[in-house]
């Protein structure tokens, strides 16, 4: 018998499209930084979308937070995407947009490419799906890093030094608005703030003042409903005797960013009769 041979032919095997995401974040909120985010989002969702081989998974974007924490919730939200294996590749601006803490972006760019996952930064065009990729990020890293810190001293600088000639860190409070560099009174609120240390000095608890204060229809200088660390803030803040004490609170460093309370880490300023004052001294320390 003989034997024949059959020839076999398979159907071209279709290439798996790359799952791709890209990551945007500004550092402000100012309106021309939130326009640039838009800018970014637009252009990464067109990008992604029109690439061969590439399916769209999203556009991951923060506003107004800084690079140096992992508090940013749609970093957070494209890491967890990526730990789930609905993303294939990332793309980003720049390394400075990653992450400027050198730990914090090595361990996240290790991680990702543990899970098969790679990051392209555009501005550096550095793929850490090549060989010299991570090289390059961690010195590219090193260079965001101090950056970072110089931005942080430059602004501490500049906060003592306005310490020091008097002037507040924050103007805007219940009573009171920046103008032309000082803390000017807004009579309609200073009487707010008049009405709440009275009736807490006539025993009145928070909770009662809060009560009233909505009834009355009255709202904190965001225009939102009273809570009790609103009052609790407004009875606390010696800006409303006409004097300031500045430097109450500093932040630890330039990559944590945490606000600790002043206990003789850094001097303290106190700037007499800087401000017209909305209750007397006697009142605020009765």
């Amino acid at each position: 018998m003989a034997r024949t041979v059959q020839k076999i032919t398979f159907a071209p095997q279709i290439p798996k499209a790359l799952r791709v995401a890209a990551y945007a974040r500004v550092s402000s909120g100012k309106d021309a930084m939130l326009h640039s985010l838009a800018a970014q989002v637009d252009f990464y969702s067109t990008y992604i979308r029109h690439h061969p081989g590439w399916e769209y998974v999203g556009v991951y974007a923060d506003e107004a937070k800084t690079g140096t924490k992992d508090s940013r919730e749609n970093f957070q939200r494209l890491l967890a995407d990526c730990r789930a294996g609905i993303i294939d590749r990332v793309l980003t601006k720049s390394v400075s947009r990653f992450a400027r803490n050198t730990v914090t972006l090595l361990e996240t760019v290790r991680e990702l490419k543990s899970l098969g996952i790679s990051v392209y930064f555009e501005e550096q065009n550095i793929d850490t799906a090549t060989a010299d990729g991570e090289l390059l990020l961690t010195i590219l890293a090193g260079f965001a890093e101090e950056e970072s810190l110089s931005a942080s001293e430059n602004q501490k600088w500049r906060v003592r030094r306005n310490f020091e000639g008097g002037k507040p860190w924050r103007y805007f409070m219940l009573g009171y608005r920046n103008q032309d560099g000082k803390l000017s009174v807004i009579p309609e609120e200073a009487e707010i703030v008049r009405t709440i240390f009275a009736d807490y000095l006539a025993g009145d608890g928070i909770t009662a003042i809060i009560k009233r204060l909505n009834e009355s229809g009255y709202s904190t200088q965001s225009g939102h409903v009273f809570h009790k660390s609103a009052v609790e803030r407004i009875l606390r803040t010696y800006a409303y005797t006409g004097n300031l004490l500045l430097q109450t609170k500093f932040r630890d460093n330039h990559l944590t960013k945490k606000t600790l309370k002043n206990n003789g880490e850094l001097p303290k300023f106190h700037a007499a009769e800087t401000h017209e004052s909305i209750i007397s001294m006697e009142t605020f320390e009765a």
